[in-house]
């Protein structure tokens, strides 16, 4: 059968996390569209000319973006199995500082994007018995002063997905995934002691995040998996910390 191949959407897949996890999709048997925003260095990370992968340029905050990329993919490849919502952004600012757009931009391009995200995909998604993966943070759970607006949207993500879970189950599984520290770049500079914090004894990379969504996209292994959230952190919130 030419359509086969399971085929998933994943969103901020230029760089980090995203860029991971389509990649290891790919490696593995998916076919794979990718949304990022112009810019975003999305024709360098992943070749136009791929035929299993489908490069989409605009803005997850806009429903026109994600309803033309759900077309696009039904319409190349004939069906959609998965979709992975990681796109994310921070404005690290003090509260008083913080303006209503700037509090926006990040609630809508990191939560409300996969609400976007979800309803658009969940025709094809019902059809496939396919599966959803939202890319939270412990930052849902844990906080750093001036990250209102961060740590809400990820937060929200985590009660998403349960409730999506619910809304949309049997036919639909649908998960939550929160990454501890991710270094994205410049791995070999981190110091001893970055990697001593973590009980695993390092510091997280890409990959470890691309596995585990890897796992919650596999029918076969984690079939009665729906409604949990997977916190990937090496053991950091589990850690506690006494400042003498």
């Amino acid at each position: 059968m030419a359509n086969a191949k399971p085929v998933a959407l994943v969103t901020g897949g230029a760089n980090g996390i995203g860029r991971a996890i389509a990649r290891h999709l790919k490696a593995t048997g998916w076919r794979v569209g990718i949304i990022d925003k112009p810019g975003s260095g999305l024709q360098r990370a992943f070749s136009p000319r791929d035929r299993n992968v489908v490069l989409i340029e605009g803005d997850v905050r806009e429903e026109e973006t994600i309803s033309r990329a759900i077309k696009l993919l039904v319409g190349q490849f004939g069906r959609l199995d998965a979709v992975v919502a990681n796109a994310g952004i921070m404005i690290r600012k003090p509260l008083r500082r913080l303006t209503l757009a700037e509090w926006h931009r990040v609630i809508d391009t990191n939560l409300t994007a996969a609400f976007l995200l979800a309803r658009a995909a969940e025709k094809p998604l019902r059809k496939a018995r396919g599966t959803i993966v939202l890319i939270a943070s412990t930052r849902a759970l844990m906080s750093e002063p001036n990250t209102e607006s961060y740590s809400a949207s990820k937060g929200g993500l985590v009660a998403l997905a349960h409730a999506l879970a619910v809304s949309l189950g049997p036919h639909v599984r649908v998960n939550c995934v929160s990454p501890g520290w991710i270094a994205t770049k410049n791995y070999a500079a981190l110091r001893r002691k970055d990697h001593a914090q973590h009980p695993v004894g390092r510091v997280g990379k890409p990959q470890d995040i691309a596995e585990i969504v890897a796992f919650l996209l596999d029918r076969e292994r984690s079939g009665f998996v729906t409604g949990a959230q997977f916190t990937v952190d090496g053991g950091m919130t589990r850690k506690m910390i006494y400042v003498e």
